[in-house]
């Protein structure tokens, strides 16, 4: 059975933005301070994968997610993103993450860079996440088109904290579904608009 498409433009569809996700995570956070109850169902460990056909070159959009000095200029929950050894294909990078005033973190990421077609990023510090994988797949896009590529993104980790787990268990999607539209609005500001609407693959 074929895949069934839908068009998704990201500039029009509406996700929290990212003052709505800090109010709503100290929200939960003073909560569970003054000891009002969770919902007991949820998993600390989260994934999250999708497909997209997008209208930029595989190219274009490995430069942007393997430039990982430059996360601190577009994505809005990082606020220190510096490589502290690069060698061939390999990167080590510190990252400072959080929902200010209440959670401010950093980890060390492990990232390997496969041009064009993959970069994939793991923590190992241990502080933060007891793991994290991103995998960042890119591969050929709509027929006759050099400026399109399926993005096929995966992430799947788990905090150490228990209560980290809790305060984004609810909005776990739209975080991740937002910093993947963050990439692809660095996409449009280096490289113009996309040449054409995104479409989800299911």
């Amino acid at each position: 059975m074929s895949a069934v498409l839908r068009k998704l433009n990201y500039r029009n569809t509406y996700l929290p933005s990212f003052d709505e996700h800090v109010y709503m995570l100290n929200s939960v956070f003073l909560r569970s301070i003054f000891g009002f109850p969770f919902k007991p169902e949820y998993s600390k460990r989260k994934k999250f994968s999708e497909t997209r056909i997008l209208g930029y070159s595989k190219e274009a959009l490995y430069e942007v997610v393997a430039r990982v000095e430059d996360y601190n200029k577009f994505l809005p929950a990082c606020y220190k993103s510096v490589v502290t050894h690069r060698e061939n294909e390999f990167i080590k990078a510190e990252l400072e993450i959080g929902f200010p005033p209440m959670i401010v973190e950093k980890y060390t990421s492990h990232v390997t860079l496969i041009k064009p077609t993959l970069v994939t990023a793991k923590c190992f510090d241990g502080k933060l996440f007891r793991h994290l994988d991103t995998v960042w797949k890119f591969s050929e896009g709509l027929p006759n088109n050099s400026k399109s590529c399926t993005l096929q993104f995966r992430i799947d980790f788990e905090f150490h904290s228990e209560l980290y787990s809790r305060l984004t268990h609810s909005i776990f999607d739209e975080l991740v579904r937002q910093t993947v539209n963050s990439f692809l609005r660095r996409a449009e500001e280096l490289y113009g608009r996309p040449s054409h609407s995104p479409i989800t693959k299911h």
